[in-house]
């Protein structure tokens, strides 16, 4: 049985990772920046801007549960958007949660494993932090963060016996689209649509991921879609280049249509 800290626990992908470790018998700590989201564990509000709240779940895990095994740095929001369109104030955000949120959660958390001996960081990033198309500038660039970042502390904690994974979905269906704020409303419209009719659910994904975790794998790819465009980008570049044109190809006709459409 390991102890587990999720972020952004209350809903989508999050909520699904604590029902599946609690499913498989681990003692699960649910965190986001709303005041309750218990959904029947242990629960304690967490916004990822704060060093002070990071630092309040690393005192709670080692007070309550003498340290920590696993922790799924999982909070983010959905962005995107022309480059000339979307906002700085747009990219301040989706940088200070997404990717900074991230970091602030290993920086707080790597102490203890490193006292540890041992512990196990899992970072929620996406496909567009591997593949990167158009329209998505601000998403794909701190998804590729996270991809880095986790990279760099596989090899650079190897030493104190930590593990690091790094997830990257496409698209399936969650609330994300309800995070997505800003100018570009063509791209937006896009991005919702492409969520929320998915066939994946938030709960297939997260077998995916447990299964994953519990095989070590430091990049987990969870969906078929996902894969087929990681492993096009790497042996079929033309081809991969070809697909992301006539992807930018539709998002310019979209956006010089005056309904959008």
């Amino acid at each position: 049985m390991s102890r587990v800290l999720v972020t952004g626990a209350a809903s989508g992908l999050g909520a699904a990772l604590v029902a599946r470790f609690v499913a498989d018998g681990h003692q699960v700590l649910g965190t986001d920046v709303y005041e309750d989201g218990s959904g029947g564990t242990a629960y304690r509000k967490l916004d990822v801007r704060s060093p002070e709240e990071w630092d309040a779940a690393v005192a709670w895990c080692e007070e309550n549960w003498g340290g920590l095994d696993i922790l799924v740095n999982n909070a983010g929001v959905a962005t995107g958007g022309r480059i000339e369109v979307e906002t700085l104030d747009e990219w301040d955000r989706v940088v200070d949660i997404n990717l900074m949120g991230v970091v602030r959660g290993c920086r707080a958390f790597v102490p203890l494993f490193k006292r540890q001996r041992s512990g196990y960081i899992v970072n929620t990033a996406s496909a567009a932090g591997l593949v990167h198309p158009p329209m998505m500038s601000s998403y794909n660039t701190v998804k590729a963060g996270v991809v880095a970042l986790s990279e760099t502390l596989a090899h650079e904690l190897g030493p104190y016996g930590v593990t690091v994974s790094v997830v990257c979905p496409s698209f399936f269906r969650t609330n994300l689209a309800d995070s997505i704020r800003g100018a570009d409303s063509a791209m937006a419209t896009t991005a919702r649509q492409l969520i929320e009719k998915s066939p994946r659910s938030a709960d297939e994904i997260a077998a995916a991921v447990v299964a994953g975790i519990n095989k070590k794998q430091h990049l987990i790819i969870p969906d078929r879609p996902a894969r087929a465009a990681y492993w096009t980008k790497r042996v079929a570049r033309p081809l991969y280049d070809r697909q992301m044109r006539r992807i930018a190809d539709r998002a310019h006709q979209r956006a010089e249509t005056p309904d959008g459409r």
